[in-house]
């Protein structure tokens, strides 16, 4: 574990000064590198894989990528790093009795992710910023999935009230999904330039704009999931669909348009307002199970012990 440690602070350090940046033009590449091995490693760790091989592996694909220099293999080890980022960023979450400890495992998740951002720039991508946020979300997103599907009990452990969590949480991820691309494409011109002022308005304004999967989804569902995991297994299910958090910040720099501050500032609101849902959904999940008064929720937050590995002990 202080090796891990040791090696992401290394490597995220490089990254910060090849941003600033301070020292020689390999920094940025070699930082990527380190992270993008690290990650793969805890990863497999943390999921019962074989982290030295699986490290390996991403060392060599790295290596391969910044060796050769091919755009192609730049832009892969890119995106491929925003997911493993994303997925470890949900995986190295525990459970939270609380609402507070769901706050601290959203800002965890959000820490993996940010560094997982400076390792994929790293990397310097050439990429179409759409796809490529589309790419990394659909890898982050089908790989927490396998991983739920075996620390969750499967599909048919889920029940009547995780079914109907999980089902809103798929219909809010394809509805942000279609509405924006729909919008992008055939929106009309009156109807997008309406939206468009109030994005330009929140970044004149207030530095950024959150974004709305992150805000509306990604981070409820991973602070409700981490609250619904101190009392069922059943919780990873909603905490797969943290990643429509942890994704779009691991790929918060690879916008050019995009400033860092205001990739950061988006991050954090986005964090804030999705937190209030979060705290929404977590107090009707309680008055739904009878616990309404103070006494009862404090009652029901003390018993919810579910037995669950630590942040850095294998899940499986």
């Amino acid at each position: 574990m202080l090796i891990w440690a040791a090696l992401v602070v290394l490597g995220a350090a490089a990254l910060v000064a090849a941003m600033v940046p301070v020292g020689p033009d390999w920094l940025g590449a070699a930082g990527s590198i380190v992270i993008a091995t690290t990650y793969t490693s805890a990863l497999a760790a943390r999921t019962g894989g074989r982290p030295i091989v699986f490290g390996l592996l991403a060392l060599v694909c790295g290596l391969a990528a910044v060796l050769t220099e091919q755009e192609l293999l730049l832009t892969g080890a890119a995106v491929s790093t925003s997911a493993i980022a994303a997925v470890l960023g949900v995986m190295g979450t525990i459970p939270a009795q609380g609402f507070l400890g769901a706050v601290r495992e959203c800002i965890v998740a959000l820490v993996y992710a940010g560094v997982g951002a400076m390792a994929t720039v790293g990397f310097e991508p050439a990429v179409d910023t759409v796809r490529f946020e589309y790419v990394g979300l659909g890898m982050a997103f089908f790989g927490a999935l396998i991983l739920v599907n075996r620390l969750g009990a499967g599909l048919h452990g889920l029940g009547r009230r995780g079914l109907i969590v999980v089902g809103i949480g798929a219909v809010l991820l394809a509805a942000t999904l279609l509405y924006a691309e729909l919008l992008r494409r055939y929106g009309s011109a009156a109807l997008v330039d309406e939206l468009l002022s109030w994005v330009a308005w929140s970044r004149e304004h207030l530095g950024a704009f959150p974004r709305p999967i992150e805000t509306l989804l990604g981070v409820p569902a991973l602070a409700y999931g981490c609250h619904m995991r101190a009392r069922r297994r059943q919780g990873w299910w909603v905490c797969a669909f943290g990643v429509a958090a942890t994704s779009p910040t691991a790929t918060a720099l690879a916008n050019p348009a995009v400033t860092v501050e205001e990739a950061v500032l988006s991050v954090v609101y986005g964090l804030v307002v999705g937190l209030v849902i979060g705290w929404l959904a977590i107090r009707i999940d309680l008055a739904l199970t009878g616990n309404r008064g103070r006494r009862s929720r404090a009652a029901e937050q003390a018993a919810a012990v579910r037995p669950e590995p630590s942040r850095f002990a294998p899940l499986l």
